[in-house]
């Protein structure tokens, strides 16, 4: 997480909440990932890990690395898995405070279109807004 941004509610303190698999190392991510855990009022909706969290191999290991790079992933309640743009439409079905944007992200048909723009996005993070880590240990895993 970026210097002074608040702790981030960890998934062994609330279990029953979805968890958050989101790069820990992307400021564009974290950043992101900030900004949901202020829409999350009372903050018991939602929890968050790294990717590169070792617990993420440990409970998630049908996510795989090269998978959690490219796209954020949101682990309901009953163990479903929601990938990218699939995770935000269904975060505005979880979060009251973004409801208003479920509508347009939810036209029928359209879950292509927000696929491919959440793709274009998650493929350039680091080139927006760089990534966080000492001494080059980050690979930036996409090319343009």
């Amino acid at each position: 997480m970026p210097k002074n941004s608040p702790k981030l509610p960890d998934p062994d303190e609330n279990p029953d909440a979805d968890v958050v698999i989101y790069d820990g190392q992307c400021n564009f991510c974290t950043s992101q990932v900030s900004n949901l855990r202020r829409l999350d009022w009372g903050g018991s909706r939602l929890t968050y890990l790294s990717l590169h969290d070792k617990r993420v191999a440990e409970r998630y290991p049908d996510l795989k690395y090269d998978d959690l790079m490219k796209q954020m992933y949101v682990v309901d309640q009953d163990g479903g898995r929601h990938g990218g743009a699939d995770a935000v439409r269904y975060l505005t079905r979880r979060l009251p405070t973004i409801w208003i944007a479920a509508p347009i992200l939810h036209i029928p048909g359209s879950a292509g279109l927000w696929r491919w723009m959440y793709n274009q996005v998650a493929k350039r993070r680091y080139k927006i807004a760089g990534k966080s880590c000492e001494n080059d240990a980050c690979e930036i895993h996409f090319k343009q």
